[in-house]
């Protein structure tokens, strides 16, 4: 009768118990066949409220979460690598990360970061390395631009990337090649419709607005990320606004001859003292960019390091630096790599290549928000160019540079903790 009774009781009790005993355990490190997957399905999880650890530092930058036959069937379904783990051995990862004297810690993901790309309608995913792989990763985004800006949409969001983009309004500086190219010629009419329907006289000065409203974003609490030439073209925007730095061909009238001296390096958020190329024929908006002739780097050779951060009390930039690679392969952009004497002081540097003076990953915040810059076009194509077949994330599963783009995605989903310093 008694042995009936405690059978009992084990069928009773053995649901919850199964509930409470097995985690799923994505690792990171070089077992993952599908790292940038993995970020999707995080992403995923969140959206129907099951929190996900991100475990910093351990094995690549791991994550875990409870049991469930729904996640279990969407990581089987889009090929990421995980195992089932009870809650000893789980239990077990938890301790060995709390040790004070492991660089490791627990972050968790509560919250569904909701995203915006910053983007020309109808422009195709592989024209912007983000656009591709949040595709890729089947992480859902909006895409906007400058009306949607300028009506006041951002509050709207968490995150908020810009890539190729000209803050400018030189049109990416691509006059002396692509003049002729009706590409560029639907793009200048686009902008100059945008400007006049914005209420501006000039395309610059409605970029410098834009400019002004996604900096009013960041300090408000928001997250951007920007890549290539959206980069140094912003803060260049931003420390020239009121200042006519565009030539004739751009606006119809010629630049102010005095704009160098009429800079103001208070209002950007990374670089200063910088010098202005303002030669519409050169390729180059000012000195920020490395130029390949001072670099001696090239394919071959080009690599920078990731920085290793105090993941106990340096959560973000070592949220932001996750990968199951520490040295990353460089690539090209029209804005490649920052030159590091203009970077201001109070920036966080994540990438370098030191022995060059050059910075390829940065951080830094204003206000209650935080701001990302990553120098390069596309991390899997060194050199890529204008009409070029897109990357096909399916070969590149594994990106190392890719992580570092879905690092800065999952970011805005982190609980906040106190800082311990």
């Amino acid at each position: 009768m008694l042995l009936k009774r405690l059978l009992l009781a084990l069928v009773l009790l053995a649901p919850a118990l199964g509930a409470r005993a097995n985690h799923l355990f994505i690792p990171m490190d070089e077992t993952q066949k599908e790292h940038l997957k993995a970020y999707g399905l995080c992403y995923w999880a969140l959206s129907k409220q099951i929190e996900v650890d991100w475990l910093l530092n351990y094995r690549g930058g791991s994550f875990a979460c409870e049991a469930q036959p729904a996640v279990e069937s969407e990581l089987s379904v889009r090929g990421i690598t995980f195992q089932t783990i009870s809650e000893a051995q789980y239990t077990g990862i938890l301790q060995q990360i709390a040790d004070p004297n492991a660089n490791m810690d627990v972050m968790k993901l509560e919250k569904v970061p909701k995203i915006a790309v910053y983007t020309p309608k109808g422009k195709q995913p592989w024209d912007d390395a983000v656009t591709l792989v949040l595709t890729y990763a089947e992480i859902p985004y909006d895409q906007i631009y400058d009306d949607e800006v300028l009506a006041g949409v951002l509050p709207k969001y968490d995150w908020l990337h810009l890539h190729h983009e000209d803050f400018t309004g030189e049109y990416g500086k691509f006059y002396a090649n692509y003049r002729y190219a009706s590409w560029y010629q639907q793009q200048q009419r686009d902008s100059e419709a945008a400007a006049k329907r914005n209420g501006f006289k000039k395309v610059s000065e409605m970029k410098g607005a834009v400019a002004v409203k996604m900096q009013e974003f960041i300090a408000g609490g928001g997250f951007m990320f920007a890549m290539c030439s959206a980069t140094d073209s912003y803060d260049i925007a931003l420390a020239g606004l009121g200042v006519d730095m565009v030539a004739d061909m751009y606006d119809g009238d010629p630049a102010d001859p005095a704009a160098q001296s009429k800079l103001n390096f208070n209002r950007t958020l990374a670089f200063q003292n910088f010098r202005l190329r303002m030669n519409p024929m050169e390729y180059e908006y000012s000195d920020i960019d490395m130029q390949p002739s001072e670099r001696g780097l090239y394919e071959q050779n080009d690599y920078f390091q990731l920085f290793t951060f105090s993941a106990k009390y340096d959560p973000v930039p070592t949220m932001l630096t996750q990968d199951h690679e520490k040295t990353i392969h460089g690539f090209m952009g029209q804005t490649t790599a920052f030159r590091k004497s203009l970077i201001k002081p109070d920036v966080v540097i994540m990438g370098e290549t030191k022995q060059d003076g050059e910075v390829r990953y940065m951080h830094g915040t204003l206000g209650k928000g935080t701001w990302t810059f990553f120098g390069g076009h596309d991390p899997e194509d060194y050199q890529h160019m204008v009409g070029e077949e897109p990357t096909d994330l399916s070969l590149h599963p594994n990106s190392p540079g890719y992580r570092l783009i879905l690092n800065n995605v999952l970011f805005p989903a982190a609980k906040k903790k106190k800082q311990k310093t």
